[in-house]
C-alpha cells in the first residue's frame, strides 16, 4: 500500500524542480526495471515511446514509481534502454492522504470514477460490495480499474498511483478500515437525508491539528446504503453526511464527496497559485 511519511515529504524538498519539464511524456515502471542509472523498457513501453508517441534516440521522458520519486530520462541507442539524467521533484499531491470506499456501480461507470478521482486526488481506492450493490467484479476488471489508474497519474502530473484494494464486502471492508495503517482518519459516510449535517460543514469544523491526518469517505451504490448499513458505519465512528438537498446518482454523488473533500483540503494549504482570491472592481 502506498502511504504518505514524513521521509517521503523531506526527500521531496531536496530535490530539482520539474517546471522546466512539465510537455514531457510520463511513463511508470516498475521497481525492477530502475538500475544503477538505466532504465529497462518493457516491450509495451518500447510501443508506446517509439510507436504511438514517435520518440527517437536522444529524446527524453519523466519516469515514475508511482511512490513518489521522478526521474527524467533519455532514450539510448538500443531500444530496450534509457539512461536516468538527474532525479526531480514534484509538489501536486494532497498533503494528507484521501481515501474512498464506494460502492461500484453496475456496468463500466467505475472505469470513469477510477479515472477522475485518480485525476482529483484520491490515494486509495476501495470497491465495497454492499447489500444493494449489482456489480461483482472480476479478476480482469480490478487489474484494468488499476491500469486505468496509472494511466490517470501520469496524465494528471500526479507523483502517487492511487492504491486500489481487491474488493471487499461491507462488513469487511469498514472493520479493515477501522483498522487501518495508523493515520487518524477523518470518517464519512454520505446518506440521501437533507436533514444529515452539510458535508463541507462539516469538514470545516476540522482543528488545525487533524488537518495533519487524512479523510475517509464512503459513498453507497444506486439504491443507497440499507439501514443496517448505515447505523454500523456510524456505530464504528463515520459521521453521517449530506452532500445537499437533491438525489444524486451514485456516480455524480462519488465525484461531488471527493471535489468537495479536495477543494476543502487545498483552500487550507499552500501552494503554488492557491492564495487568496481578492476581488477589485473595475
Amino acid at each position: 500500500m502506498v502511504l504518505y511519511t514524513q521521509r517521503y515529504f523531506s526527500y521531496l524538498g531536496q530535490l530539482k524542480p520539474v517546471e522546466h519539464t512539465a510537455q514531457l511524456q510520463r511513463l511508470v515502471i516498475a521497481p525492477e526495471q530502475f538500475q544503477a542509472s538505466r532504465i529497462y523498457l518493457t516491450s509495451d513501453q518500447q510501443h508506446y515511446l517509439y510507436h504511438v508517441l514517435r520518440l527517437r534516440e536522444g529524446d527524453r521522458f519523466i519516469a515514475m514509481n508511482g511512490q513518489g520519486q521522478l526521474w527524467l530520462a533519455e532514450l539510448l541507442p538500443n531500444p530496450a534502454e534509457a539512461t536516468v539524467l538527474e532525479v526531480l521533484s514534484e509538489h501536486t499531491e494532497l498533503t494528507i492522504p484521501l481515501k474512498l470506499l464506494a460502492a461500484p456501480p453496475k456496468g463500466n461507470h467505475f472505469d470513469q470514477v477510477v479515472r477522475s478521482v485518480t485525476e482529483l486526488g484520491v490515494s486509495q481506492i476501495v470497491p465495497l460490495i454492499s447489500q444493494r450493490t449489482l456489480l461483482q467484479p472480476s479478476p480482469q476488471r480490478i487489474q484494468r480499474w488499476r491500469r486505468i489508474a496509472t494511466e490517470a497519474a501520469e496524465q494528471s502530473r500526479r507523483q502517487m498511483i492511487p492504491h486500489i484494494v481487491d474488493p471487499l464486502s461491507f462488513d469487511d471492508g469498514i472493520a479493515k478500515d477501522n483498522m487501518d495503517d495508523g493515520h487518524h482518519w477523518q470518517r464519512y459516510i454520505c446518506i440521501v437525508d437533507a436533514e444529515a449535517p452539510n458535508f463541507l460543514n462539516c469538514l470545516n469544523q476540522w482543528s488545525e491539528d487533524e488537518h495533519e491526518t487524512g479523510i475517509a469517505v464512503m459513498v453507497g451504490p444506486e439504491g443507497g446504503w440499507t439501514d443496517r448499513e448505515k447505523q454500523q458505519a456510524q456505530a464504528l465512528g463515520y459521521q453521517a453526511v449530506s452532500l445537499g438537498q437533491r438525489t444524486l446518482r451514485a456516480v455524480t454523488a462519488t465525484y461531488m464527496a471527493v471535489s468537495v473533500a479536495i477543494a476543502h483540503l487545498e483552500r487550507h494549504t499552500a501552494y503554488k497559485g492557491g492564495h487568496v482570491c481578492t476581488k477589485t472592481s473595475p
